[in-house]
């Protein structure tokens, strides 16, 4: 494979690829080499009005909600079928712009094609119901589109993030408006490709790339949205809910975690050690649902932390297009901010038993995998998302207090559980306060299993058939049958 993408990207907006209105470009970075990749056209505040009518046009038309659920599932499986076919390109697209491997850039875009895949066979198995009220009356619900969905999405998981909630507009009915993330937009727009491959009407599905303070706030603030999407950091999380309770905008929420596993004494250490490593360091721990503590039984710690250091130990650092275990963190910024993490981790008096830096003898923004011992539950490094290869390992004595750490922050994505005792499992995964509990294997789930938060994590949930109802609004349907006097006044 030649290890090259064309120098320009477009927008895609109601069926075509465009320009910027203002002309403006974004330069897209290879963060292995921190050189210059390609550029991408810069949406604006205008481009945002367009491509938010181009949606309204399409759903004012009724061209995907009149659309037979059966055939709105094919177009879909359509889609997916696109995504298989173009997975080689994908995987380029994400190794260069986002510092995936190739093997890792074809699972985002077969990822994809199973979202389109899944939910394109629930298109038509979404249903209301009968609700009985009696001789001369009949009632039933619908479920119906809330219209123009706004989705923004970020730069970890672009792709397969973006396809899940496309996936599921489509499914129901909505149109999209969809803003690509600016410093790793490739992939995204390789899905406006496949639905426009596919032939997915003008105006259903429109992306475009922009900065989040311009052509994000424009979307999210529109007079003529309907429905907002949302995958990102809190604090952008919470401005974008101002900007929705302004116009009571229903949205869901996926706003990061600060995930615990807990490793009980009876548990397979070396299963659960393993399963540390691929839930802290996949993607260099830049993961919203990330393993980034890890709380022990004080009686298995140090050989825990003996087999998880080893394991960090044993990563080849460098460029995905190399085929190494730890790829780049997306940015130079992100590189600081998680190396800032880390000293202010040392600082503070935990003890970094491998990693801690950055890799200085690297182009790109690479850091070195971190394990954190000595730490306690009040430290930095134990309670902020710090989105980056490096965990934070505490110790416990009984099962309580293990449930208490893992409590203990303002977030509540996932967590998970190691032991071999059953009992242990389903009453600790019971006292988690988290969207999705995985038991001896961190990722466990997939595209059939609800994926969303709780507390400050977020609200709402992608994945699974689940999903489908954050896209719909029940719709009541009361009928007096004959002729005759009546109404049952209410509301």
């Amino acid at each position: 494979m030649a290890h090259q993408i064309k120098d320009y990207w477009q927008n895609y907006i109601d069926g075509k690829w465009v320009d910027g209105d203002a002309g403006g470009r974004i330069e897209i970075e290879n963060p292995a080499t921190a050189t210059k990749l390609c550029e991408i056209a810069e949406a604006r505040a205008s481009d945002v009005d367009k491509a938010v009518a181009a949606a309204r046009r399409a759903f004012e038309s009724r061209v995907l909600s009149d659309m037979r659920p059966s055939a709105r599932g094919q177009l879909m499986q359509d889609i997916s079928r696109h995504f298989t076919e173009m997975a080689d390109e994908i995987a380029l697209a994400e190794c260069l712009d986002n510092g995936k491997s190739l093997a890792g850039g074809k699972n985002e875009a077969l990822a994809a094609a199973r979202y389109f895949s899944y939910y394109g066979g629930a298109a038509d198995k979404l249903e209301g119901k009968m609700i009985p009220l009696g001789a001369g009356y009949v009632d039933y619900t619908i479920p119906a589109p809330f219209g123009v969905s706004a989705q923004i999405v970020p730069w970890n998981f672009p792709l397969q993030i973006a396809a899940r909630s496309v996936a599921c507009a489509i499914a129901t009915g909505n149109t999209v408006v969809l803003k690509s993330p600016e410093i790793s937009p490739l992939s995204v727009a390789m899905l406006a490709e496949a639905c426009d491959r596919a032939g997915v009407p003008a105006g259903c599905v429109n992306v475009i790339c922009g900065y989040g303070q311009d052509a994000g706030a424009a979307m999210v603030s529109h007079n003529d949205i309907d429905h907002i999407v949302f995958t990102g950091s809190l604090a952008t999380g919470r401005s974008i809910l101002h900007a929705a309770a302004e116009r009571v905008i229903p949205s869901v929420m996926e706003l990061g975690g600060k995930s615990a596993g807990i490793v009980y004494a009876d548990a397979d250490l070396e299963q659960a050690a393993s399963s540390t490593a691929t839930g802290i360091f996949s993607h260099a721990g830049q993961v919203c649902s990330a393993q980034s503590r890890l709380i022990v039984h004080r009686s298995v710690h140090d050989e825990v932390v003996d087999r998880l250091a080893e394991k960090a130990k044993a990563l080849t650092i460098g460029p995905g297009i190399d085929g190494c275990d730890l790829g780049p963190l997306i940015s130079a910024p992100q590189r600081d901010k998680v190396e800032g993490f880390a000293l202010a981790g040392s600082q503070s008096g935990a003890n970094a038993v491998t990693g801690g830096r950055r890799v200085a003898d690297l182009p790109g923004h690479f850091m070195q995998p971190t394990v954190f011992t000595g730490v306690t539950p009040d430290m930095t490094i134990a309670q902020e998302e710090i989105f980056g290869p490096v965990i934070a390992v505490l110790p416990f004595d009984d099962d309580e207090e293990a449930i208490q750490i893992a409590n203990g922050t303002d977030f509540g994505l996932v967590a998970g559980v190691y032991t071999k005792d059953l009992d242990r499992a389903h009453q600790t995964a019971d006292r988690l306060t988290a969207g999705q509990i995985f038991v001896n294997e961190w990722f466990a789930g997939g595209v059939e299993t609800p994926f969303g938060g709780t507390k400050r994590s977020g609200y709402g949930r992608e994945k699974g058939q689940e999903a489908l109802l954050n896209y719909v609004q029940t719709k009541n349907v009361a009928i007096k049958l004959g002729s005759g006097a009546g109404g049952r006044p209410g509301g």
